[in-house]
């Protein structure tokens, strides 16, 4: 790591990837925020009200009545948080096994979850009047665990656009302070050199971002796919060095999320959404995902996937040299969906148990083997059956393999061992030797009577050269 960093690619090239990250496998992502008030559709029903035939537009003319008389701004005294206990996040978050925490700072609704100095639309002055982010971050280092933050606040630029199309309190000079520009959005979102904001908005956003990082110390710092247009390109740069040189300066490592090609290779951690890779990443990534399949923020009947999957996600991103950052919602009075919480508490059990497969762990050679066939790239995960017996997954840690595999029988054929000098295999979480033979077809493991199979059990093995 250099001394200093300046805002150049080549001085970031020298970033290093901070242990605790590269160590820590697990994180919990937070989506709070104004959009859990009316909990209809997604956290994009701001944008969605605004824009006619949708069902959030139906659904809130319906509701509320229209967006001049009711707009996304009335929902802010909604936010409540009246039970919000930044403690018992912080508790929860530990049970679950996580060693990072990374709350929404700012959503592409313009409402910051902090207490900013640069705008009046946010939790510390309005709804909550409580600057929820901090608290939270006080409380996740009490318990241990890394803090960091998100900003979506690059989409803000045409976030609201629909609501400049008819009457609505959008168009009021009074409210730009949300609102924001709403500027027309490109017909293609990842069109990265269409509908770039103007200076002014970048300059803003260069200080918003600056602002959370020194407010409120992060060590990691995810950003939506926007940041990828063209036009944040020199903005980036600033930040990553103005960034990277208050980790030096607080003698704390720190990271950046991007999503695509926002940032040159080796700059910063590569994010892929509610996706996986198909083979193992010579560099650390991660995959952000959500406990639920149709929303990030809270909704009214939330679709969640299983603890089972989950884990499954888990382990396969882990064997490929990744991270999984899983995301809750909390509701609009800051309470966690006790579904969510048991889901988290299931995952917690199974990482107790056998977190010393993940943790702290490095690829093998090979991720895995079995039936199951992942995705390669974003918004794939949902689409997966969880993995089946057969499917294994391979980490490392010194002289140490580990062997997961999921659902298996009474027996257990590791086809990738075939040839392999195999001194002993031991059960995680048991620490007894278990039987095992090498065969032609690989390393055959017989497992104990009455042992729990679900969602996977975890060999430790010694190999011989």
């Amino acid at each position: 790591m250099p001394e200093r960093f300046e805002a150049s690619w080549e001085s970031l090239s020298g970033y290093s990837i901070p242990d605790w990250y590269r160590d820590g496998k697990f994180g919990i992502f937070l989506h709070w925020g104004v959009y859990s008030v009316p909990a209809f559709g997604n956290e994009w029903y701001p944008r969605n009200m605004y824009r006619p035939g949708t069902p959030e537009f139906e659904h809130h003319v319906n509701t509320y009545g229209t967006q001049e008389r009711f707009g996304y701004k009335d929902f802010i005294p909604g936010l409540t948080f009246a039970n919000y206990d930044p403690a018992a996040y912080a508790r929860l978050f530990s049970e679950a096994g996580a060693r990072f925490v990374v709350p929404v700072a700012e959503h592409h609704d313009g409402f910051a979850m902090y207490d900013s100095v640069l705008s009046d639309w946010c939790a510390s002055k309005m709804g909550p009047k409580r600057d929820v982010l901090g608290e939270l971050a006080e409380a996740t280092r009490a318990e241990g665990m890394v803090f960091g933050l998100s900003s979506h606040r690059a989409e803000h630029w045409w976030f609201f656009d629909g609501g400049r199309t008819f009457p609505s309190d959008v168009t009021d000079p009074a409210f730009d302070g949300l609102y924001g520009p709403a500027e027309p959005a490109a017909a293609d979102w990842h069109d990265m050199t269409a509908g770039s904001p103007d200076e002014a908005f970048l300059e803003d956003w260069l200080a918003r971002t600056c602002e959370a990082v020194d407010r409120y110390r992060p060590q990691l710092v995810w950003f939506d796919w926007w940041i990828g247009n063209h036009a944040f390109e020199p903005y980036l740069r600033r930040f990553a060095a103005h960034y990277y040189n208050r980790g030096l300066e607080w003698g704390m490592g720190v990271a950046i999320n991007y999503k695509y090609e926002a940032f040159p290779e080796g700059t910063a951690v590569f994010d892929v959404e509610r996706g996986q890779l198909a083979g193992i990443r010579p560099e650390l990534w991660q995959n952000d995902t959500s406990i639920s399949k149709n929303s990030w923020g809270y909704i009214e009947g939330q679709e969640y996937k299983t603890a089972t999957s989950l884990i499954g996600d888990l382990v396969d991103v882990v064997s490929k040299n990744g991270a999984l950052l899983l995301n809750i919602g909390p509701k609009a009075d800051g309470t966690i969906h006790d579904e969510e919480q048991r889901i988290l508490r299931e995952i917690g059990a199974w990482l107790k148990v056998n977190g010393e497969a993940i943790y702290g762990t490095r690829p093998w050679h090979t991720f895995g083997e079995g039936p199951t066939e992942v995705g390669e790239g974003a918004f794939t995960d949902t689409n997966r059956s969880s993995f089946v017996a057969g499917d294994i997954r391979f980490t490392t840690k010194g002289d140490i393999l580990y062997a997961i595999a999921f659902s298996p029988e009474s027996e257990i054929l590791v086809a990738s061992l075939a040839g392999a000098n195999v001194s002993s295999v031991s059960l995680v979480g048991a620490d007894v030797p278990i039987p095992f033979r090498m065969t032609p077809s690989g390393l055959a493991v017989t497992l104990l009577p009455g042992l729990s199979r679900e969602p996977a059990v975890v060999l430790r093995l010694s190999l011989t050269l």
